[in-house]
């Protein structure tokens, strides 16, 4: 049997890749308790807060979840760069579309911190947020799928029926996370608890939440019917089931607690983008053959059994 290892530039860009995608589900994560906090306009200056790079005497829960917030935004802008100046440097072992994807990413971490500096200067508009949320997802999910192009290249492990169907799995929790964005922003679930107002929002998000999870649980069905599939990725189809099963509980027990536990709700956002994250890894899972980059195989009988 052989067994495909990666050239090491590309395996060197995947481990920083894997990295970022950890950074940015914090970023998503950290957004959200910042918004749960009421943090969101803890710094009311940008870039800095309150006129420094670290605010000592302001500093308070909600001015440190404001700040770190910002510092994890820069650190994945300055590491995507990084691996964006690499995928040049490496161009001649590496596939031809991924510096076109990193200066894609990079332009999209610009426009980022663009959404963040309105949602700061505009005093956090409902529809800016949920657009700093949109693109965030998308980081998440681009990177992801990057990530398993360069750790796990070639062609996909799905057929194109079925990866369509991953698409769309993916494309219905982002919008079911902007869905709830909104909710959160328009301070729709409190005003539907407390004074019967606003419930038409909620009660979309808590409807659209079976068909989403109808679903994502159908597309792991049908890669389970994939005998390949199931034998070498069930780890990732036991994870999406899982993520779905747990955010449900999460949002039902959240309304059922009036929307006042912070780490109920910043938890539902986790999930939201963990499976996002998932999900999109297995959609771009490759076969590890690639012709476009310098492969490595090594027939696996030659070798002596080593861990770790």
């Amino acid at each position: 049997m052989q067994v495909f290892y990666p050239p090491k530039p590309r395996f060197r860009l995947g481990q920083l890749a894997a990295h970022v995608v950890v950074a940015l589900i914090a970023l998503v994560v950290i957004g959200g308790a910042t918004r749960v906090m009421e943090a969101g306009l803890a710094c009311p200056d940008w870039p800095l807060c309150y006129g420094s790079f670290l605010p000592g005497r302001q500093m308070n829960l909600q001015v440190f979840l404001e700040w770190f917030h910002r510092l994890d935004a820069f650190l994945v802008g300055i590491f995507l760069i990084i691996q964006f100046a690499f995928s040049l440097r490496w161009a001649k072992t590496l596939p031809k579309w991924l510096p076109w994807i990193y200066g894609f990413l990079t332009l999209l971490v610009a426009f980022q911190g663009f959404l963040g500096a309105l949602t700061v200067l505009q005093l956090l508009p409902s529809l800016v947020v949920m657009a700093h949320l949109a693109v965030a997802l998308t980081l998440v999910a681009i990177m992801s799928g990057v990530t398993q192009q360069l750790l796990n290249p070639g062609k996909s492990i799905f057929p194109l029926w079925l990866r369509c169907f991953g698409f769309l799995s993916l494309f219905s929790v982002i919008v079911q996370s902007l869905l709830g964005s909104r909710v959160a922003t328009s301070w729709a679930a409190q005003r539907c608890l407390d004074f019967g107002d606003s419930c038409n929002l909620l009660g979309l998000h808590g409807a659209s939440a079976i068909p989403v999870s109808f679903v994502v649980i159908l597309f792991v069905i049908l890669s389970s019917l994939q005998r390949d599939v199931f034998i070498d990725q069930w780890p990732y189809l036991l994870t999406i089931v899982s993520l779905i099963i747990s955010q449900v509980f999460l949002g039902v027990f959240s309304i059922n607690q009036g929307m006042s536990e912070p780490s109920l709700i910043i938890g539902h956002q986790l999930i939201a983008c963990l499976l996002v994250a998932v999900i999109s890894a297995l959609n771009f899972k490759g076969r590890g053959i690639d012709e476009s980059s310098q492969s490595i195989f090594i027939t696996q009988s030659t070798l002596e059994t080593c861990n770790g």
